[in-house]
């Protein structure tokens, strides 16, 4: 185990010109870096580019792939129509699936959070729901009207999995900002969290050794799963 603070990436957003910037600029919110420094690790931001992704991959000690509000192309994972809610950004897709494949790879520690988690499931062969409002009848409120740092609803955690080891607990009560959810798990990937409307909320693979997605955020430390969840990384990392 290393003694000394574990190199963590996490994946940035891309923004277009606009307002007072003239220029493309990459964007990220604090609590994710805060959440890894408060665990332990040593925060480091990835910008897009590839040029150098294996010798990346090797320094790095894990992996982040963090949430934003856009979604994976549906192409991706075999749909052949677009929900007019999908938005898309290619070039941070294409960055954030080169880096957690390579680091899969290595069978370094990855963690996916919200977008990142769906991410993962499309990498390990699963499929998205475009629109939950429209595929799952009477769904509890995913974009949640309240803020960010409190809880939106619960989910029940598979017993079993890792994130029941993690967790310590049966259920959990998390937030929700997103509009889309794994709809099928890639095979052999053990869905860990559903919601009470049976959406997919989190997935794991027991093959690796920290592969682990949330659809929630648990860098805001919204109840003491989500410390739990980036300590058990973090420690993952060393």
């Amino acid at each position: 185990m290393k003694t000394t603070a574990p190199l963590i990436g996490l994946t940035l957003d891309a923004d277009a010109p606009s307002g007072l910037s003239k220029f493309a600029r990459y964007s990220i919110r604090e609590n994710y870096c805060g959440s890894v420094a408060a665990a332990g690790g040593l925060p480091v931001c990835l910008p897009h580019g590839i040029d150098a992704l294996d010798a990346l991959a090797d320094r790095l000690d894990g992996l982040v792939v963090t949430g934003g509000a856009f979604d994976i192309d549906p192409s991706l994972y075999g749909d052949t129509s677009r929900h007019v809610t999908v938005a898309t950004k290619e070039g941070r897709t294409n960055f954030e699936w080169a880096i957690t494949r390579a680091m899969l790879e290595r069978d370094k520690p990855v963690l996916g959070i919200c977008g990142g988690e769906q991410l993962l499931n499309v990498m390990l062969g699963g499929s998205l729901i475009q629109h939950i409002e429209d595929a799952v009848q009477g769904s509890v409120l995913h974009e949640q009207p309240n803020p960010r740092n409190t809880a939106g609803h619960t989910v029940k955690v598979t017993a079993g999995s890792l994130l029941h080891r993690i967790c310590g607990t049966d259920r959990l009560m998390v937030n929700s900002a997103h509009h889309q959810a794994v709809r099928a798990a890639g095979p052999d990937i053990v869905v860990n969290a559903v919601a009470e409307d049976g959406v997919i909320e989190g997935i794991e693979d027991p093959r690796k050794k920290f592969c682990l997605g949330v659809q929630w955020h648990p860098e805001f430390i919204v109840g003491p799963g989500d410390a739990k969840i980036i300590d058990a990384f973090v420690a993952a990392a060393r």
